[in-house]
């Protein structure tokens, strides 16, 4: 099977998961600056979330642009990958409207984490598909950056009971640091 199928609907489901994430937010009642104020958090939320979503929706992008062929268990990874991210929504909206509060924070950082995780399974299902010379094997390297996003959100997890802020901090941090546009795959696929 060819990749663009798979490219296809996996831009689909993003667009979906986006859209709903922002029809979540709801329209103050009021016509003043401040009957937006306290909507704050759950704008905020959306605006993590968002990073987060645009962040794997280009991610996905380059790793399928380094692959030729599309295996069933690539098919899996995928779908995968595609579940945690399809609850953002869900966690976004939840944390949002209870203020960063500990229970909806933890679960919002458990998703991050099986996205992360759900990202790398489909990432090694790749580079199992196209083999161990693959151009995704030579781009990720040690993948520094994929070992110690899961650390920081566990970290985040444990924190939002004890401290909240660090929590969110550690959430904001691994976002800012995949925000850096990482260019290995598009420097392996040149050579």
């Amino acid at each position: 099977m060819g990749k663009s199928r798979l490219e296809a609907f996996s831009d689909g489901v993003i667009a979906i998961i986006i859209t709903i994430m922002v029809l979540e937010m709801k329209v103050p009642h009021g016509d003043s600056l401040q009957a937006l104020w306290p909507l704050l958090p759950v704008f905020l939320s959306y605006v993590l979330s968002f990073v987060y979503v645009g962040i794997y929706w280009n991610n996905h992008h380059h790793m399928l642009h380094a692959c030729s062929k599309v295996s069933g268990r690539v098919l899996w990874a995928n779908l995968h990958l595609l579940f945690w991210l399809s609850l953002f929504p869900f966690a976004t909206g939840w944390m949002g409207e209870n203020h960063f509060a500990a229970w909806p924070s933890a679960l919002y950082g458990v998703v991050l984490l099986m996205a992360a995780c759900a990202y790398w399974m489909l990432q090694q299902a790749i580079i199992a598909a196209e083999g161990p010379t693959s151009t995704l094997r030579q781009a990720v390297g040690n993948d520094l950056k994929g070992k110690l996003s899961p650390l920081f959100y566990v970290a985040g997890i444990v924190s939002t009971f004890f401290v909240p802020w660090l929590a969110e901090a550690a959430y904001v941090l691994v976002a800012l640091w995949w925000l850096v546009p990482d260019r290995r795959i598009e420097q392996a696929l040149q050579h």
